[in-house]
């Protein structure tokens, strides 16, 4: 009989450079550089989920709701 082939396993790349990470440290980064700089779009609004802006009319503070609303 012939051995069962076992499925190839890729290990996942930093998810910022796309290199193969070194440590389980950082994961899914390959080093402290990688995640800082994905924290730091974080931190500064780099990340955004697409779609219509919102209303920040509606969401101005000093406004009481009346109870009509």
């Amino acid at each position: 009989m012939s051995k069962p082939i076992s499925p190839k396993v890729s290990k996942p790349k930093c998810a910022q450079c796309r290199r193969k990470p070194v440590a389980a440290d950082y994961r899914p980064f390959c080093s402290k550089r990688c995640a800082d700089i994905d924290l730091n779009k974080w931190l500064s609004d780099g990340y955004a989920i697409p779609g219509a802006p919102a209303d920040m009319a509606d969401d101005t503070p000093g406004q009481e709701m009346s109870e009509e609303d």
